[in-house]
């Protein structure tokens, strides 16, 4: 049995693959290697992955069917693990065609594959901005989350009903994971840690939006990697006392479940960029600024049914996440903090 890994050069898709493939499963990644953002660092990813026994690339789209059934026929695939979307909030009031190519139209492709090639566990990436204008906190799976703030979390809440029809009609068992905010080492450069980091080492000014005060459930990728393999072999089950009357929306009759999975422990902005200044060893320049559009103040990820579930434990702290992440910065760029600190003074 074969484990797909769809949006494998992607941030989590690599980390995720490494990880299944140390625990010795096989690992078939696709990837259609989009320009959305520096696709060097797509390519890093990949020959990483390339390097490693058990890995097999399929460079294609989830939105081409055919390409995507001829993985499906040539592979022996037992679980999807689909991570292939377009991602972003705010590339979405500016491009909303590609978030219905690959979020939506992808996303039918892949359940479709699921249905005819008998795969026994589908796991797909949802966001935690479908909890769009909720303010409750934290944002729990028990919530109604009808009121999203972009394109981007539309077609994220989407996915999860898409699933859930599936699972009704045709028994596939499906988990939606619901990400807060994953940062770490080989991250999405389109990341606001991640251009934070560029600016600061660059001397340029980063921009803090509504002034500093947001609040951001930040989630170390090992972490994340560590509750997605932990959910492997938990296969959601028909709920036998789900209520129709009073219905819980994160489980169902259906073999179906939405988790959250965060950190479980919100950080303050400015207090990310002062740990964040304080790896680098240098000062940001700051440009306070108002909330964007399709954003959100704060995000806080209640994680308990995750936990009880698989024993998930989020255990990286901001201060170690964030050095890890600047140490890797600082190689992969070639960046001598001291030679910048000497050119500030």
């Amino acid at each position: 049995m074969n484990i797909l890994v769809t949006g494998v050069a992607g941030f989590i898709g690599m980390h995720l693959s490494v990880r299944l493939i140390k625990e010795g499963y096989s690992v078939v990644g696709i990837d259609n290697l989009n320009d959305y953002y520096d696709v060097q660092v797509k390519k890093d990813r990949l020959e990483n992955l390339m390097q490693l026994d058990s890995f097999t690339f399929y460079e294609t789209d989830v939105a081409d069917l055919k390409a995507l059934n001829d993985c499906f026929e040539t592979e022996n695939i037992g679980v999807v693990i689909n991570l292939a979307a377009q991602a972003g909030v705010r590339y979405s009031l500016e491009n909303p065609h590609a978030y219905v190519g690959s979020n939506l139209v992808g996303f039918v492709n892949v359940l479709e594959a699921c249905r005819h090639y008998d795969v026994e566990h589908l796991i797909y990436a949802s966001s935690s901005s479908v909890y769009g204008a909720n303010v409750k906190m934290p944002f729990a799976t028990s919530d109604e989350v009808n009121h999203p703030v972009s394109l981007y979390a539309a077609t994220k809440k989407s996915n999860e009903l898409m699933a859930h029809t599936y699972s009704h009609l045709y028994g596939i068992p499906t988990t939606g994971l619901r990400f807060f905010t994953v940062y770490g080492p080989y991250g999405r450069p389109d990341m606001a840690y991640y251009s934070f980091t560029k600016n600061i080492v660059e001397g340029k000014p980063i921009k803090v939006f509504n002034n500093g005060e947001m609040m951001r459930d930040f989630t170390y990728i090992d972490d994340i990697v560590d509750g997605i393999v932990r959910l492997l072999d938990k296969e959601p089950k028909p709920d036998e006392t789900w209520d129709r009357e009073n219905p819980d929306p994160s489980s169902s009759y259906a073999p179906y479940k939405v988790y959250n999975i965060g950190n479980n422990q919100p950080v303050k902005l400015m207090d990310f960029i002062q740990t964040l200044e304080k790896h680098l060893g240098i000062e940001a320049k700051k440009e306070f600024l108002p909330m964007q559009p399709g954003d959100v103040q704060a995000t806080y990820a209640d994680i308990d049914d995750l936990q009880n579930a698989t024993g998930f434990k989020p255990s990286t702290t901001i201060d170690e996440g964030l050095k890890k992440f600047v140490d890797w910065y600082k190689e992969y760029y070639k960046v001598d903090s001291t030679a910048i600190q000497q050119e500030n003074k």
